[in-house]
């Protein structure tokens, strides 16, 4: 009897082949190097797949995920990621993708004790926080949720800006941040509009002399 896991690699063999018979040379093209325009952040929910919610192809798309999609500043993984897309791989675009109906943000909102996560979770409680009369204005859990999770983005987004990184690469590139969500319900993306292409609207004590 098959293990389950084994599904994966006779999945992977049938993909490789499809891939081998359109493009001989598909898999050698792409190990020559990679060069996509955007790093994508988002979650690490299974039912958020980059490349399949975007249509792009292996090579396009640069991927850092973890739980509800946070830019923490003292998250050496996440750090090393944009470093390495922003610095080497001078990508153009940044993408901060969270989603509704994420575990994170929803227990995020809780008073529950989650154990180790409580860690994690911190960042979106002071999101929560920051929002609070706005939060508490909607009634609906189900909308508060949803409206957390745009806030969230946009506060990542923010916190992108605040890296030396970023900053570094806006004195020498065009480099663009972009908030989005994605609606499971529908399989579409909600571009919120909240763009970062430059540091004039942050407050002057991140803003560091480089």
């Amino acid at each position: 009897m098959e293990n389950s896991y084994q599904r994966l690699l006779k999945n992977n063999r049938s993909w490789a082949q499809k891939h081998i018979a359109k493009d001989a040379s598909f898999f050698k093209k792409l190990s020559v190097g990679q060069s996509p325009e955007y790093l994508w952040i988002g979650c690490s929910d299974s039912r958020v797949p980059a490349n399949d919610v975007t249509g792009t192809k292996p090579g396009e798309l640069f991927v850092h995920r973890n739980i509800a999609n946070v830019v923490i500043q003292t998250d050496m993984n996440l750090l090393s990621v944009l470093y390495y897309a922003v610095d080497l791989l001078k990508v153009k675009h940044v993408i901060v993708c969270g989603h509704y109906d994420c575990g994170g943000v929803c227990a995020a909102m809780q008073n529950q004790d989650f154990g180790f996560v409580n860690n994690w979770l911190r960042s979106i409680k002071e999101v929560y926080a920051k929002h609070k009369t706005e939060l508490l204005a909607i009634e609906d859990m189900a909308k508060r949720e949803r409206r957390l999770v745009e806030l969230n983005v946009m506060e990542q987004v923010n916190n992108l800006a605040k890296t030396r990184i970023v900053q570094r690469a806006w004195k020498n590139s065009t480099l663009q941040i972009h908030g989005w969500v994605y609606d499971g319900n529908n399989g579409q993306i909600k571009d919120l509009n909240y763009n970062k292409s430059g540091h004039s609207d942050m407050e002057d004590i991140f803003r560091y002399n480089l």
